[in-house]
């Protein structure tokens, strides 16, 4: 007689096998095959319910930026599918695997305008590199193991549309997975075109490093290349983390969500060497005449961005490490300490803030107090925004700590779900989120998510009464400033109507002792501080070159953001 397994319980035991131990996701009728085989095997893989299922798609693709894995979510037929799909476009942009269950009608009641009957192959098309409707019962098992390989190859979203009646279905048991053959290789460099990079090294008197996440563990490494060739660091945003922000060589970021110094240094170089990043706004920042050496291990990415004089395909860390074998060492220059320079006003001219009691309240004295109760190796989860400004910033980062947010994507909602991603995988961990009011009112109901799993995450909430950011845009393209207000909230008493310890912030004096007590807490924090509606610094387009600029147009500059001390990278260069 042959032995047989229940289909659903089968494809469980498919993700198990590939380390998959918490999936999200809100029950509905077109996936309850699903949920019991779930609850058979709830000693094996945890199933976390979420109050959207936006917030578990969103969760998902954090789990797979924080960890590597693949993050999981699912979503019953129509509305519950439907709902993830913001989730699953900010993985597709930032490049994470992510596998995505949906929920469908029974087979029999297919394609007759059942209720809820969604056809959701076409709506995922875009969003997946792998989008498939199971069968049979007894494909089931394998075409989840296949998604999840495929998502892992080309490190997207896997979609997969399970028929209700599938999962009740016994069939033969056998082991579907492939999860023990799987394999990833270092893509090596070609020795001929790190050659072919040298005389460009040679010859720059400007050189810069850019790096993106595609530089994630390479830390020694990138350390070694920018100390040979004397070359200052600069960084993606979702790269926030690979580089200590406190090293003296890192200027920190480029665009918008960006500083001052590596602004004026990527307009300044005459070579940047970019590295394991698809940033996509060089043609506005990168001095278009610099020489460029680019190395990344998808080909399709190479010479992207910028007219590309050197093309590497291959290992972030193995090509680093490569060049400055094969490379002779540069001189400590002008060109290194102006921009060392740079970056120590810059970090002087943030912290001059840091104790000022204005109301309502500045940033810089609530990053002060993050930075005081943050763990040596916290993990930090920025909502899009303002937000995403001020922690690219103001958190001084330590090489151990993990920071992510929604790059490419930028979605707001990000932070909530990012959180409750971070705590699960990393339960040892201190968790903090990041979010503007906008941002927090789009998901605050997964609070209760937080308080249900008993996760002790500190939630701060920057509250202007605006879209801060879209205010900015509306600013810069002179027109009248409509629909960016927001009504204000106490957030403080919302955390605490779901569970968590609130806290609403409206004067200095009250921050130390919220920040002291969120440290100890053991249950969900949330912080609602009321911030001034002050536009952060705009060093994508700063009025402090006197050979650009009038003498009156940039005093009204220097008063309107308080700029002091803070000479540009071309005076130092004189200097």
């Amino acid at each position: 007689m042959v032995e047989t397994i229940n289909a659903a319980v089968a494809m469980i035991n498919v993700l198990e096998s590939w380390g998959i131990d918490h999936i999200y996701g809100i029950p509905g009728g077109s996936f309850n095959s699903t949920m019991d085989a779930l609850y058979q095997e709830k000693n094996s893989i945890n199933f976390i319910q979420v109050r959207h299922e936006e917030v578990g798609a969103l969760a998902a693709a954090a789990d797979a930026k924080l960890t590597g894995k693949i993050g999981v979510a699912f979503g019953s037929a129509g509305p519950g599918a439907t709902h993830l799909i913001n989730g699953l476009y900010d993985a597709k942009m930032d490049h994470v695997p992510v596998l995505a269950l949906l929920g469908q009608v029974a087979s029999d009641s297919m394609n007759y305008n059942s209720f809820q009957e969604l056809n959701e192959n076409p709506m995922f098309a875009d969003v997946s590199v792998y989008n498939r409707t199971v069968m049979t019962p007894e494909s089931l098992p394998h075409v989840v193991d296949e998604a999840i390989k495929t998502a892992y190859n080309y490190n997207g979203v896997a979609v997969v549309t399970i028929p209700v009646d599938f999962g009740t279905k016994e069939i033969p048991a056998h082991n579907s997975s492939t999860a023990e053959n799987h394999r990833k290789g270092l893509v090596m460099p070609n020795y001929h075109d790190l050659k072919k990079a040298m005389p460009l090294i040679n010859a720059a008197e400007k050189p810069l490093l850019y790096i993106g996440q595609g530089c994630r563990n390479a830390w020694p490494e990138i350390k070694a290349f920018s100390e040979h060739f004397s070359m200052p660091v600069v960084s993606a945003v979702l790269g926030k983390g690979i580089v200590p922000d406190a090293y003296e060589n890192f200027l920190g970021f480029a665009a918008r969500v960006a500083t001052k110094p590596a602004n004026e240094a990527l307009a300044e170089t005459d070579l940047i060497v970019f590295v394991g990043s698809d940033f996509p706004f060089a043609a506005n920042f990168f001095n278009p005449s610099a020489k460029f050496i680019q190395v990344d291990t998808d080909s399709t990415k190479l010479g992207r961005r910028h007219k590309t004089d050197v093309a590497i395909l291959g290992d972030a860390k193995e090509s680093l490490k490569r060049m400055v074998e094969l490379g002779e060492s540069r001189p400590f220059d002008r060109w290194l300490k102006a921009n060392q320079k740079n970056k120590v006003n810059w970090v002087s001219w943030l912290r001059s803030f840091e104790n000022q009691e204005d109301k309502p309240l500045r940033v810089e004295p609530v990053f002060k107090e993050i930075r005081r109760i943050a763990d040596k190796e916290a993990i930090f989860v920025t909502d899009v925004g303002n937000t995403t400004i001020h922690a690219i910033r103001l958190l001084e980062m330590n090489g151990k700590q993990k920071f992510t947010t929604s790059g490419w994507f930028a979605t707001m909602g990000n932070g909530i779900p990012g959180g409750i991603a971070a705590q699960l995988s990393y339960p040892d961990r201190q968790v903090f989120t990041l979010s503007g009011d906008g941002a927090f009112a789009m998901v605050m109901q997964d609070i209760i998510t937080q308080v249900k799993y008993k996760l002790p995450i500190i939630n701060i909430v920057f509250s202007n009464d605006s879209f801060g950011f879209i205010e900015a845009e509306q600013e810069d393209s002179e027109q009248k400033k409509f629909g960016v207000s927001l009504e204000g909230a106490d957030f403080g008493k919302v955390g605490e109507a779901l569970g968590a310890q609130g806290f609403t912030i409206t004067d200095y004096t009250q921050l130390e002792p919220a920040f002291t007590a969120a440290k100890k807490s053991e249950r969900p924090v949330v912080i609602d501080i009321k911030i001034r509606n002050t536009r952060p610094l705009p060093v994508e387009a700063l009025v402090l070159d006197p050979e650009t600029f009038s003498e009156e147009e940039i005093d009204a500059f220097k008063k309107q953001y308080e700029v002091h001390d803070l000479p540009i990278l071309k005076e130092l260069l004189k200097s």
